[in-house]
């Protein structure tokens, strides 16, 4: 009777042992999908954002244009227009895939011009919501659509405001007479470079 007890006993600590090793397995299984799934929605923004989308990842002239320095912008509107240089204020927004792809645009527009004009990107978020703006703030020239370009001369006078993604050939086209150089026709022909699936540069 003590022998079958004992086997009894024994028989119910070692039930009693599966189950609490099922139960502990069972509950680090569901932690660990827990978190796997709290990682992918935590992962998911970056994972699926790129050129083509509307998604925020970041700013844009770092990650698409490969050109950290156009941002934050170095002068104010009103301080570049007191500068007697030409001006080019680009109203843009960061998670938009028009404005992603014309980063490059404007990056490249640096490369030909930084030394002789001031470029200013400045997010359309970031103007102050106003009744009215003066000549001198960027809210003055914004349309509501983004991205947004508006060249100025020397003088300060307004040459070119358009919306949408302008062609680096126009802006150089336009840049070229507010600098009295000869035309894109009589220049040397530049075509455009892959240089990586983001980015082209213009080349012989």
């Amino acid at each position: 009777m003590r022998v079958l007890q004992c086997h009894w006993s024994g028989l119910t600590i070692a039930g009693v042992q599966t189950v609490d090793r099922w139960q502990k397995f069972l509950r680090r299984s569901w932690m660990l999908l827990a978190l796997v799934v709290c990682l992918l929605l935590m992962g998911v923004s970056p994972a699926l954002a790129g050129l083509k989308d509307d998604r925020y990842d970041g700013e844009i002239f770092t990650l698409y244009a490969g050109n950290g320095s156009l941002v934050p912008p170095k002068f104010t509107l009103a301080e570049a227009l007191k500068r007697d240089r030409p001006t080019l204020l680009v109203l843009y927004i960061d998670d938009n895939n028009d404005c992603k792809a014309y980063s490059a645009v404007v990056s490249q527009v640096q490369a030909y011009y930084g030394k002789v004009a001031d470029l200013l990107p400045v997010r359309v978020d970031g103007i102050p919501a106003k009744a009215t703006y003066a000549a001198t703030e960027s809210g003055y020239y914004y349309k509501g659509l983004v991205p947004q370009t508006v060249l100025f001369d020397a003088s300060g006078n307004v040459v070119l405001n358009e919306a949408g993604v302008v062609p680096f050939e126009r802006l150089d086209a336009k840049l070229r007479e507010v600098f009295d150089l000869l035309p894109r026709s009589q220049s040397l022909d530049l075509k455009r470079r892959q240089v990586n699936e983001v980015t082209t540069e213009l080349a012989k």
